[in-house]
């Protein structure tokens, strides 16, 4: 019963999170802001709610500071492997698509992040009064979080959206977006839950539970939502998508840090290793896909390494 669970929770996040999709893609036609900010963070902060709630979940009810490191980090190559994984099959097409000059940009932050979480492993440094404590890398990677958003606001480099009428106003659509994502919260936390039953029964560690069923679960929504985005063929709100996403799973990281007052969510552990250095071998495995662009044998080749980094960093966790 508990595998049926997962399975229905993680049916109901993809649900939940492609209509708060919808909504954001709907303020996006009625507003001015850029295409890159719109994918980049708007969509990729409410595709992100499931690891947010779920991270939350992890330290604050169920004291698993690991399945919070498992969780994001996992996330995080999954989502780069539905970049690899639609690249394998629509390379042709992408070669004629516009992509935002933001993209590179926020990939280099995103590795910049990588090597916060590492020295926050290895050269621990909190900040704080009396019982609340953050470590430092945790406020580095939050100011490197806003000033790639900064730049993502007046990127209009890739902007080429149609105009598309929407019977909805501003406010009926703004009361759907809260409707949707206070479920998207519940069924979140209930997929927490349910993931750390799953990891006692099969008696895994809990990075490596946080990193396949978490990580894995609660990457759908980005999943359903490019897949989408590509089949329509705006390939660079995709993009936005998935590299803006993995930018505010590592916030994640940062409120994990602030609200776990037993100690330090960033836990030296070899699986976490792992995922670090996999995550980040990932990431520049994307920026190939960005830079040979035009060259489709070099995006086919990054693709699969993209593919093949996920798939080793799962078996070597193991």
């Amino acid at each position: 019963m508990i595998y049926i669970e997962y399975l229905v929770l993680a049916i109901l996040v993809v649900y939940l999170s492609v209509r708060l999709s919808y909504y954001v893609d709907c303020l996006d036609k009625k507003t001015n802001l850029s295409g890159a900010f719109i994918g980049g963070v708007m969509l990729a902060a409410v595709t992100s709610l499931p690891e947010l709630f779920t991270s939350l979940t992890a330290v604050l009810a169920l004291d698993q500071p690991d399945l919070v490191q498992g969780n994001v980090l996992g996330s995080n190559i999954f989502n780069l492997c539905v970049i690899g994984g639609l690249m394998l099959f629509t390379s042709k097409r992408y070669q004629q698509a516009t992509l935002s000059n933001s993209h590179s940009k926020t990939l280099w932050y995103g590795i910049v992040m990588y090597a916060c979480v590492f020295i926050a492993i290895f050269y621990p440094y909190e900040l704080g009064v009396g019982f609340l404590k953050v470590n430092l890398m945790s406020v580095l990677i939050l100011i490197v979080y806003l000033v790639n958003v900064k730049f993502m606001k007046h990127d209009e480099s890739g902007d080429n959206a149609e105009d598309v009428y929407i019977s909805l106003t501003v406010k009926q659509i703004a009361l759907r977006f809260i409707i949707f994502s206070v479920a998207l919260v519940v069924v979140s936390i209930l997929l927490t839950q349910v993931t750390d039953k799953i990891a006692n029964e099969l008696q895994l560690g809990a990075t490596v539970a946080g990193a396949i069923f978490l990580g894995v679960a609660t990457s759908l929504p980005e999943l359903s939502a490019s897949i989408n985005l590509v089949r329509i063929g705006n390939f660079n709100a995709s993009f936005g998508n998935i590299v803006g996403s993995n930018l505010f799973n590592f916030i994640i990281l940062c409120f994990a840090d602030v609200l776990y007052v037993k100690g330090g969510i960033y836990v030296n552990e070899p699986q976490v290793l792992n995922l670090l250095g996999f995550g980040a071998f990932s990431m520049l495995a994307t920026l190939g896909v960005i830079y040979g662009k035009k060259h489709r044998g070099a995006v086919l080749l990054c693709s699969v390494l993209i593919l093949v980094s996920y798939v080793l960093s799962i078996a070597l966790s193991m």
